[in-house]
């Protein structure tokens, strides 16, 4: 764990859930797993804060338990799963953009809460859509039910593990902790749940005013509460889901700036390898290195309704797709008109080396980026082979690959003649060491995005009392046109901010949401080289 991830571990804790959680968690991150009482001793915590605070990191799947044969119980923090809030807005993006509004509210609400009922999301979805509706109109349970059943049939949501029913045969003490299960059939399995009934519209004021007052209201329903028909079965977004879903997008996204830019046709060879992405998203898991092999018949049957090209065609362009340099299609069989793969994990390596050629470039210019691209085509370089391929002069071509060398994009390895590694006995060869390469990378973009979120907070706290008078600005407006306020009455209060606060606030807003856009796209970056790092540690 290095000491990036784990300032941007605390930037994220303290931004979501406060400082006292903040304090236990990267305790824990930097420590590894230890018992409460250990915990609090060392934190200087209250035994009563440290429980809520792993209460709160249990909840949202940041510290796991275990039971150790002496019953001491040790929770052990998931530094990976803090650095996935980063990725949030991606998520609740993603679900929109495939469920529309009721799924990114479905999983927005499971981000928040962490874990939750069934029963509970679809009432608390129906209510938030009821309240952006016009007058009059309502969200039906069923509606928000039949979008959640779909987030669980393409395993965007999933079960949380339980505690298994046991029969109270065993009159022993219970153990010091509760051990949860799950099995892989019921991970996805929705129960079936009768919700009648319409999103509510929370109560204005003056309804408030003329009813009884709270405290007095008799609560009716509180004490022959009927059960919940799904107590005890909670659920959590999948993120290996979406992240499954990310790097999909991304291999589509990089077949079709590579095969299709030149065509005058539709974006044929992105829809294909979509179209097999889509047909294996299900059977195949998030980390295999290939998708199930699917023939060219089923391929053909499974494009989308209206894709007007014949067999043969598709055919060709699958032949094509497998013949490409990049290998990001394989053929694996002959039967049913040709059997075909996507080799995810060479995918991933290009767009991670593609990545870096990106980085490269940026950082020292195009020169550079031919010399890098050099090196990883042929895989070893002496230092005159580079010039003399790459046609720089000497000079700039040492000071090329000197710099690319101390900020540890390329690598230098010695093959030496003899045993004594004399210099003027020994082979000097440069090549692109692509995994020790992405982690480097990878730890420069955690410092980042915690630089971004550092300036972020200090934007804001330097403008706080600007945006408090903002805020208490507009409060004021609202309630008065909810009253039915005259136009110059609202015009006097606007003018409570002089037009220099209000440039001032314009700048900020500008200012933050740039730095928000950075942050996205650095995680972006992230993500794939994240990715590919894995698959190649489990290759290995």
């Amino acid at each position: 764990m290095t000491q990036a991830e784990i300032k941007l571990c605390s930037l994220l804790l303290q931004e979501h859930f406060g400082e006292i959680v903040e304090k236990i968690g990267v305790h824990l991150i930097r420590t590894g797993s230890q018992p409460l009482r250990v915990i609090a001793h060392d934190t200087g915590t209250s035994l009563d804060q440290v429980k809520k605070a792993l209460c709160v990191l249990i909840q949202h799947n940041l510290v796991i338990y275990q039971v150790h044969k002496r019953g001491v119980v040790e929770y052990e923090a998931q530094c990976s799963r803090v650095l996935r809030m980063l990725r949030y807005p991606r998520y609740i993006y993603t679900a929109k953009t495939l469920y529309s509004d009721t799924g990114e509210l479905i999983v927005e609400e499971l981000l928040l809460n962490g874990k939750m009922t069934m029963s509970a999301v679809v009432k608390k979805v129906a209510d938030r859509l009821t309240e952006t509706m016009e007058d009059g109109k309502t969200m039906d349970y069923s509606e928000v039910s039949n979008t959640f059943v779909r987030l669980a049939d393409t395993h965007f949501v999933q079960r949380c593990p339980w505690v298994p029913v046991t029969e109270n045969s065993d009159p022993g003490p219970p153990p010091p902790a509760p051990i949860l299960i799950i099995s892989e059939k019921d991970m996805y399995l929705v129960p079936k749940l009768s919700l009648i009934g319409k999103g509510k519209r929370r109560r204005s004021s003056d309804e408030d005013a003329a009813g009884e007052p709270k405290a007095k209201r008799p609560k009716h329903g509180t004490d022959n509460k009927e059960p919940i028909p799904d107590d005890g079965i909670y659920w959590q977004a999948n993120l290996d889901r979406f992240h499954q879903h990310f790097r999909d997008q991304a291999i589509v996204s990089a077949v079709a700036n590579r095969m299709d830019q030149f065509t005058f046709q539709t974006q044929t060879s992105s829809e294909i390898v979509r179209t097999m992405l889509r047909m294996s998203e299900i059977t195949t898991p998030s980390t295999a290195p290939f998708t199930q092999p699917l023939s060219s018949n089923e391929i053909f049957r499974s494009l989308p309704v209206g894709y007007n090209i014949s067999k043969q065609v598709l055919d060709q362009y699958l032949t094509l797709l497998a013949d490409d340099p990049l290998e990001f299609v394989g053929k694996s069989g002959d039967s049913g008109g040709g059997m075909y793969v996507i080799n995810l994990h060479k995918a991933l390596g290009s767009l991670a080396t593609a990545t870096l050629e990106s980085v490269v470039q940026e950082r020292f210019g195009s020169r550079c980026a031919r010399i890098f691209r050099l090196v990883l085509q042929k895989k070893h370089l002496e230092q005159k082979q580079v010039e003399d391929f790459a046609m720089i002069p000497a000079k700039e071509a040492k000071d090329m690959l000197y710099k690319m060398l101390s900020e540890n994009f390329i690598s230098l390895q010695e093959i030496p003649k003899t045993p004594d590694h004399a210099p003027s006995r020994t082979f000097y060869l440069y090549t692109v060491n692509i995994l020790s390469a992405a982690r480097m990378l990878l730890h420069r973009c955690y410092k980042s995005i915690a630089n971004l979120i550092e300036r972020r907070q200090f934007e804001t706290k330097e403008n706080k009392r600007l945006l408090e008078k903002s805020q208490r600005v507009e409060a004021i407006i609202a309630s008065m046109q909810a009253t039915g306020a005259e136009d110059a009455q609202l015009q006097e209060i606007e003018e409570m901010i002089t037009a220099p606060e209000r440039q001032q606030l314009e700048t900020l807003k500008r200012n933050v949401n740039k730095l928000d856009a950075s942050e996205i796209q650095v995680d972006e970056t992230i993500f794939l080289l994240e990715s590919y790092i894995e698959s190649t540690m489990k290759r290995q």
